[in-house]
C-alpha cells in the first residue's frame, strides 16, 4: 500500500482563494485541468476540491474564518506557452507577461486569474 492515493504527486500546491468555483471553472478552460473532487460548506462555499493539471493535483478551497485568501504563484509546464496564454485571457485573466524567452530554456508568460492567483505558463523551447 501506497503512502499516498495512486495518480497524486508528493507536493501539491493547495490555493486558498476568493471564489473557488470560479477558479476551478477557469482552469478547466484555460487549461484543461479536470475536477477530481469538491466538497462545500453549508453555505455553498468550496471547503476541499481538487482539480488535476496534466500530472499535478491542485487543491482549491475558498477563504474562510480563520484561512483568508492568499495571493499565489503557480508555475505550469503547457505545451504550446502561446495559445494557453491567450486562452487564459479569452477566460477572464489578467495579463502580466507576454510569453517570452529569457535567459534559461523557457518560453514564458504570466496571467492573474480573476480569483488573484498568478499562473506562470512555460514551455522548454530549447
Amino acid at each position: 500500500m501506497s503512502y499516498k492515493p495512486d495518480g497524486y504527486t508528493t507536493v501539491a500546491p493547495y490555493l486558498i482563494v476568493d471564489g473557488a468555483s470560479d477558479t476551478i471553472d477557469f482552469l478547466v478552460r484555460a487549461l484543461g485541468a479536470t475536477e477530481i473532487r469538491r466538497f462545500a460548506g453549508e453555505d455553498g462555499r468550496v471547503m476541499h476540491s481538487e482539480v488535476r493539471i496534466d500530472d499535478t493535483v491542485v487543491m482549491i478551497s475558498d477563504g474562510a474564518e480563520g484561512w483568508p485568501p492568499v495571493p499565489s504563484h503557480v508555475h505550469v509546464y503547457v505545451p504550446d506557452v502561446d495559445a494557453a496564454y491567450a486562452r487564459a485571457l479569452q477566460e477572464g485573466a489578467t495579463a502580466l507577461k507576454e510569453p517570452s524567452q529569457g535567459g534559461d530554456e523557457d518560453k514564458r508568460g504570466g496571467v492573474t486569474d480573476p480569483g488573484g492567483t498568478t499562473w506562470w505558463l512555460a514551455t522548454k523551447v530549447a
